[in-house]
């Protein structure tokens, strides 16, 4: 089920207002029926694959919990671990790597007779996964007690609002929320905060994101046939799609959870008013940023280790992180980019004693520039249709000078992301619920009136899904 559906629609005042009706007692029950429903919406099949995960590691947190022998309990994370990164690489990996396995026996002239798969990859399954697994890794180090009731284990995994695209929780945060629904009351601040949230999310998601959506398509579908102004623009155009769609989603995210009186991480903080690589990563999908830290760098050796292993743990960590995104060599590369630039950074600054702006002086403006650039560049990886089509768009943008293409630009765009961009600033380390709670009634009331103005007037024609549904 889309966010951005009027089906979705029907079924949020639906769930709200059932939930606040029926005993407390009984709501988890309801919160795991919908839950159900809303992933079903998409491929109903795939909810077997959420319910073998969740059996699976409800018994395991429940036997690492009762096991003390060390070398058992770590023999049981890792066959934990084994299965749910093989049911990852089944439905997500396997074609990538049979594709390059059949490239690497043909270097030596022998045939690959293992056929390709032709399956639809199940909505959300990385964000399930590493939640899943997130829950098992505390439990085996103590930082979890293992819950014993599968009704609340199985509603933090299929949690509705952020099941298939985040934020990705710990269930210290989620799951301790889940055990105290029944004694959740209906707030006026909840109802308010959350429709707020929901309403700035359908904004920039509705009237930014899918009208930027035709113009980067244009751009990216024949790179060749633009000059390298209009390839530019697509790839700015690219950076705010991206950010304002994942960003879009992951507000209605949370205001679908405080409507319920659950309260999700954020997952984006101005992630474009960063002023270098390190704190854009702390801005952006902060959940997985963390998720990799706590669960990937930390256990690598994180900083604790010589200079030659923390720069490989580094880079394999941004890899990583760029493997998770999708099957593709170009993703690897992106990730990579980012380390690499990381790693360039932090040099730099080590080298020449720099420090980082903490305000926006001139040259701290300069410097978000400069980050910004230098994101949008490596984004390319990240669109590209295949390294061909990635190829074009930087010969595009740096010796097609011609001034004359059939790309054109409405004012009524640049209008829409100028918007977005101040929305962005006035709201730098700020949220637009808690920035709404500060602000005069005739000030609330007008941004509501132009944000639902934009989205019934401005949005664009294309419903597109959200981006990052298909990791």
């Amino acid at each position: 089920m889309l966010f951005n559906s009027l089906h979705f629609l029907l079924f949020i005042p639906f769930v709200i207002i059932l939930f606040y009706l029926i005993p407390g007692k009984s709501r988890w029950i309801l919160l795991l029926g919908a839950s159900c429903y809303f992933y079903m919406a998409f491929v109903p099949a795939y909810i077997l694959i959420l319910f073998f995960i969740i059996l699976l590691d409800f018994w395991v947190g429940i036997k690492l919990e009762n096991t003390e022998n060390k070398k058992t309990r770590k023999l049981i994370l890792t066959l934990s671990l084994i299965a749910n990164i093989s049911l990852l690489a089944f439905f997500k990996y396997f074609n990538f790597l049979n594709e390059n396995i059949t490239e690497l026996l043909n270097v030596f002239n022998v045939e690959n007779k293992i056929e390709f798969l032709n399956v639809i990859l199940p909505i959300g399954l990385s964000f399930h996964t590493f939640q899943s697994m997130g829950y098992t890794i505390d439990v085996y180090y103590n930082k979890q007690k293992a819950e014993r009731h599968l009704g609340y284990y199985s509603v933090y995994v299929l949690f509705f609002p952020q099941m298939v695209a985040g934020p990705i929780e710990r269930y210290n945060r989620l799951g301790n929320q889940l055990l105290d629904v029944s004694k959740k009351v209906l707030t006026y601040s909840n109802v308010t905060n959350g429709l707020r949230l929901i309403l700035y999310g359908f904004f920039i998601k509705m009237a930014i994101a899918d009208n930027l959506s035709d113009f980067v398509n244009t751009i990216y579908e024949n790179p060749l046939k633009y000059n390298s102004y209009s390839v530019i623009t697509g790839l700015i155009f690219y950076s705010f799609q991206i950010y304002s769609d994942f960003y879009g989603y992951s507000l209605i995210a949370l205001g679908s959870a405080r409507l319920l009186g659950i309260n999700l991480i954020d997952n984006f903080k101005n992630p474009y008013l960063a002023k270098s690589i390190s704190e854009f990563w702390s801005r952006w999908h902060i959940s997985l940023s963390t998720w990799f830290r706590d669960y990937l760098f930390i256990p690598l050796g994180g900083s604790k280790v010589k200079i030659k292993r923390w720069i490989f743990n580094i880079l394999i960590v941004f890899s990583v992180s760029g493997l998770w995104h999708g099957a593709n060599w170009a993703f690897v590369i992106w990730g990579a980019a980012h380390g690499l630039t990381y790693l360039i950074e932090r040099g730099i600054k080590n080298l020449f004693h720099f420090k980082e702006k903490t305000s926006f002086t001139f040259w701290g403006i300069i410097d978000v520039l400069k980050n910004f650039v230098i994101v949008t560049v490596i984004w390319i990886f990240f669109r590209g249709k295949d390294m061909k089509n990635i190829q074009d768009i930087f010969h595009s943008m740096f010796n097609n000078l011609n001034l004359s293409d059939d790309f054109h630009v409405p004012v009524l765009i640049w209008i829409l992301l100028g918007l977005f961009v101040l929305s962005d600033i006035v709201l730098f380390n700020n949220r637009y619920d808690k920035w709404c709670e500060t602000k005069p009634g005739l000030v609330r009331w007008a941004s509501y009136c132009l944000l639902i103005f934009a989205i019934m007037v401005l949005s664009g024609v294309n419903n597109n899904p959200f981006i990052y549904f298909q990791f």
